[in-house]
């Protein structure tokens, strides 16, 4: 990723960052006295169009001050998320989850990016770095909460190519338990992800993708795995999960997706799906040996997409603007390895 690159997207990012409206909220009304704006319920999270992405909205203009700390724009980021990241405005944040009806609230595709922007925060030796990581702490803590006494509950995994998928809310939390030390929350996130697919065999490919995807199911539950097993191991489960990759097969995975309406809100997930296909391929090429054919397969299959991906981040219409960005940041950064 370029400083110009990089630019473009914090522009992308500040576009929607104070954008209130339009929103899809999300928000379970109990009665008349219950109904507020967005910004009266979610004080730093309202902007992007939903909570989730603003959340990552916040995480990418992090990531990409902490890549390029003397572009032009960090200042202004800098200032922008000081503003933003306030103890008042995340200790509401954090108490938006303590009412029962919203307790499921953005489970788990939100919750995973929240504790992604938490990690982010944890892991940049900052002044500002710290003080903000601290100040997230009420709401990291409420959601991982909910996340430890909602994953013993859950018995089979969502399989699906959007919000409610279970493989990538399990890899973010995966990624932040490790790097933050809980070891509690990583045994119960290794045992889920084993119980859940630990057993698959022979991924139905030619099923993917549906028509608003922006994750392949598939493809998320692969670049888990390769997180909770050895890498030995893991190349036997994939071996036996995809078994014609080797030969460069399988079903339409490796083919990037067009997108016939970049204004549509639902048919421009095709575009995050390039994106995210392209960042799974990587994830779990990273851990085959090199001279495995399925290391290159994956690699070029990754290469494909991403150039299609990356097309269509920024169309000039908000459908895909205003989240798009964040996607593009978490490829090209290298997130999540």
């Amino acid at each position: 990723m370029t400083e110009e690159q990089a630019a473009g997207f914090v522009k992308l990012a500040l576009a929607g960052i104070d954008r209130e409206y339009p929103n899809k909220t999300g928000h379970v009304t109990t009665g008349p006295e219950n109904l507020r704006s967005p910004r009266a319920m979610h004080p730093v999270f309202y902007g992007h169009f939903d909570w989730h992405s603003s959340v990552h909205g916040h995480w990418m203009l992090l990531r990409l001050m902490k890549l390029f700390p003397e572009a032009p724009f960090a200042g202004e980021v800098r200032g922008i998320l000081k503003q933003r990241l306030t103890v008042e405005g995340l200790a509401a944040e954090a108490a938006y989850f303590k009412t029962k009806e919203n307790r499921s609230f953005e489970r788990m595709y939100g919750w995973a990016w929240a504790l992604r922007l938490a990690l982010e925060l944890r892991t940049w030796d900052d002044p500002d770095g710290r003080e903000w990581a601290k100040d997230f702490q009420p709401l990291e803590k409420q959601i991982t909460g909910l996340a430890k006494d909602y994953l013993p509950k859950l018995d089979w995994p969502v399989r699906c190519g959007f919000h409610p998928e279970t493989a990538f809310p399990l890899g973010q939390m995966l990624d932040y338990a490790r790097g933050t030390g809980d070891r509690e929350f990583e045994s119960l996130l290794l045992e889920k992800a084993r119980a859940f697919y630990g057993k698959d065999r022979n991924y139905p490919t030619a099923y993917e993708p549906s028509g608003n995807d922006f994750f392949s199911p598939g493809l998320n539950a692969a670049d888990l795995m390769r997180r909770v097993l050895p890498a030995e191991e893991f190349g036997r489960w994939l071996e036996a999960y995809f078994p014609e990759l080797s030969a460069g097969k399988a079903g339409n995975l490796l083919t990037p997706v067009t997108v016939s309406d970049p204004t549509d809100g639902h048919l421009i997930h095709l575009a995050g799906l390039n994106l995210t296909r392209a960042w799974t391929m990587r994830g779990i090429a990273s851990v085959l040996a090199e001279g495995d054919a399925r290391k290159k397969v994956l690699l070029d299959a990754a290469a494909k997409h991403a150039d299609a991906g990356l097309g269509l981040v920024a169309t000039g219409h908000y459908e895909g603007d205003h989240w798009l960005g964040s996607f593009a940041v978490y490829l090209l950064s290298g997130s999540g390895k």
